[in-house]
């Protein structure tokens, strides 16, 4: 559905550039929808779920609170905040490190890795999440690279 009948524009945008920021907006909003959708049965927030994706891709390694917020996809997140309940749920544990006592480490547990490999059987089996072709994927990520260009 074109993005004027999705927000039920009458008027046709000031410029394309206009139309495509409101498109990305929205398009950015019903794309966080779907995916918060798919982790409420796990009970996950997006926020809980990068921060497990990051320390699974960093895994056997540990990570600091402060690379954690460097890599989220949400820069607004309390990180700290998000590993405690992380933490609570027994996907991921602190620890103080050996070598500074000042740096907490955070590392994923085995249960987080489950998890995660729960939620990847079902997002994978889910191809048509955004309903494009690897080389419109890709045309989309270079686009979106391009944009963000300063």
């Amino acid at each position: 559905m074109k993005i004027e009948e999705e927000i039920n524009q009458t008027k046709p945008f000031v410029n394309p550039q206009i139309k495509a920021i409101v498109n990305l907006l929205f398009s950015g909003s019903w794309l966080s929808a779907k995916q918060a959708r798919m982790l409420k049965p796990f009970g996950l927030s997006m926020q809980q779920y990068n921060i497990l994706r990051i320390l699974k891709g960093m895994h056997p390694e540990p990570a600091t609170v402060k690379l954690l917020i460097e890599r989220m996809i949400d820069k607004t997140s309390n990180a700290s905040r998000l590993v405690d309940k992380l933490k609570l749920k027994g996907l991921v544990e602190r620890k103080a490190c050996k070598v500074d006592r000042r740096r907490v480490d955070v590392m994923i547990t085995a249960e987080g890795i489950v998890l995660l490999e729960r939620i990847a059987g079902l997002m994978d089996n889910d191809q048509d999440i955004i309903n494009l072709n690897d080389e419109e994927a890709n045309l989309l990520s270079d686009l979106l690279d391009k944009m963000r260009t300063e």
